[in-house]
């Protein structure tokens, strides 16, 4: 059995040990959180490259040692060549190839805005220096990256660069060999020679540039150079005892909050029972209904988002909407991605939820030859459409799956925790938090069994999915109440990696990592 971990000067927990390690080490190194989290994001866009790349995008959340609480949104816009007569005769963007890289990657300009409000940094060749030395000399793929290599192989082996880096003698990777990546190697220490911006406006910009020309992307030079992160203030709402944050739009932030809001209001105590289970779930229904009628790029939006998470009588009125003992019919339109999260925290009390994503395993299934870099697919989510929810227009920012969230208790605990995993986002961390908001302790919290309503993965089904360690007497009740339910395999990925740091008052770190993913803690 896995335990909660425990220190005093830092934690990283990351779904990879070797970047949680990464992190650790910038730690050690005088390092603050936010300078762990950018050199563990490094990391991973390396040893775990069908999550996430630096051709993707990321949004992070930061609290300072005086309690301010501040974001990052580094989500890249649709390119200005990615019009409807682009897509002409076809009825959705294609999930792979060219014509799905059609969003700028915004992850570089994440790193950059979240290291420009730390005083003094590290230099970026040492934060960058694990991630270019496991890109240079090769890394040891894992058992969860080569069953995705092989069960995505069909789809991805006659895309462009693809072959070159992760099909060596022309097979799928396998587990237990060594990956190396010199393209991306080389784009690193030139990040850490000219600057983050550089992958934007310099020598890299035109890199990338010509390679996604080359490869029939309509993402351009223009496109990368007008693209800047955004930092605005996380969404917020209080419950009894915690005042929670997540990140705003375009991200499904709003929904995670909402579902946690509207399950306080129903005053369940305990976890793992029937109630526990059905109020989360039924929750979950009505910030799903909300989401998809009204969250995207903010720029194209009516809804405001915080003012609904303020309003206590609109969130009393959404939670008796909620049946206590029969389930809403679904489905709905599910969310899918493929996607890290990593918390980082110092022992000044800083505190790093992040998260970064390709959208797909792989992303686009593009990589850039003369970079390295797997551009992200995360436009493939775009209506082909004049109007209406998400449609394509260039210059707009596509719905994100990704939001990474922290929670700030009345008594003086700061918890960082997210979780990969598309759709099931907000239902994990809703099942992590709610657990270890009762009283179970974190590593618990995160083991235990989960759920997850909806379609993931690749697949048709649209019934909530339990893992087979959940009490049957449970199982039996919510198929009474009228829930759909099948059950999976006891520990699944279709449920997420999450991972979560807690700091207490006393300045005591606790830190818990998915035993579903490859991940670790690492503190000292």
């Amino acid at each position: 059995m896995i335990h909660t971990k425990t220190a005093l000067r830092g934690m990283v927990t990351a779904p990879h040990h070797l970047a949680a390690q990464a992190g650790l080490d910038i730690l050690k190194r005088g390092g603050r959180a936010m300078e762990a989290a950018v050199a563990t994001a490094a990391a991973l866009a390396v040893v775990y490259p069908h999550m996430n790349s630096i051709g993707g995008d990321s949004f992070w959340i930061v609290r300072e040692p005086d309690g301010s609480v501040h974001g990052v949104s580094a989500c890249g816009a649709a390119a200005q060549a990615a019009t409807l007569d682009l897509y002409k005769g076809l009825t959705a963007v294609p999930w792979r190839g060219p014509l799905a890289a059609n969003t700028v990657a915004g992850t570089l300009s994440g790193w950059e805005a979240v290291l420009s409000r730390v005083a003094a940094p590290l230099s970026l060749e040492a934060l960058l220096e694990p991630a270019i030395h496991y890109a240079e000399h090769g890394v040891v793929v894992t058992r969860g990256g080569a069953e995705i290599a092989a069960t995505k192989d069909a789809e991805l082996k006659e895309q462009c660069g693809y072959g070159a880096v992760f099909r060596p003698d022309d097979q799928p990777l396998k587990e237990g060999a060594v990956l190396k990546q010199p393209a991306l190697a080389a784009t690193l220490k030139a990040l850490a020679a000219k600057g983050l911006r550089d992958a934007y406006e310099g020598d890299l910009a035109r890199a990338i540039a010509a390679d996604l020309a080359a490869a029939g992307s309509p993402v351009g030079a223009e496109d990368l150079r007008a693209h800047r992160a955004a930092t605005p203030v996380p969404l917020t709402t209080a419950i009894r005892g915690v005042h929670l944050y997540n990140m705003t739009p375009p991200t499904q932030g709003f929904a995670s909050l909402l579902i946690l809001a509207l399950y306080d209001r129903l005053g369940i105590e305990g976890h793992d029972h029937f109630d526990h289970l059905h109020g989360l779930i039924e929750a979950t229904k009505q910030a799903f209904i909300l989401r998809d009628r009204h969250i995207g790029d903010p720029a194209y939006m009516d809804f405001d988002a915080q003012g609904l998470l303020s309003d206590a009588a609109a969130l009393d009125a959404l939670a008796r909407k909620i049946d206590r003992e029969q389930a809403l019919p679904w489905p709905h339109l599910p969310q899918q991605g493929d996607t890290v999260w990593f918390g980082a925290v110092d022992a000044e009390g800083r505190a790093v939820s992040a998260i970064q994503s390709t959208y797909f395993e792989f992303g686009s299934g593009i990589v850039l030859p003369q970079t390295g870099i797997i551009w992200q697919n995360r436009g493939a989510s775009f209506k082909l459409a004049e109007t209406g929810w998400n449609a394509l227009k260039p210059g707009r920012k596509p719905f994100h799956t990704l939001n990474p969230a922290l929670a700030v208790f009345d008594d003086g605990r700061v918890m960082s925790y997210g979780t990969m995993g598309g759709e099931g986002q907000p239902q994990t961390q809703a099942a992590v938090f709610s657990r270890y908001n009762a009283g179970m302790p974190l590593q618990q919290a995160i083991t235990a069994p989960r759920w997850l309503l909806g379609k993931t993965w690749g697949e048709d089904s649209v019934s909530l999915k339990l893992e087979g360690r959940f009490d049957a007497a449970v199982i039996d009740r919510l198929k009474k109440a009228g829930h759909q339910t099948e059950i999976v395999a006891d520990f699944t990925s279709m449920m997420g990696h999450a991972g979560a740091l807690v700091r207490h008052a006393d300045g005591r770190i606790e830190g818990a990592i998915d035993p579903r993913s490859d991940g670790g803690v690492a503190a000292w």
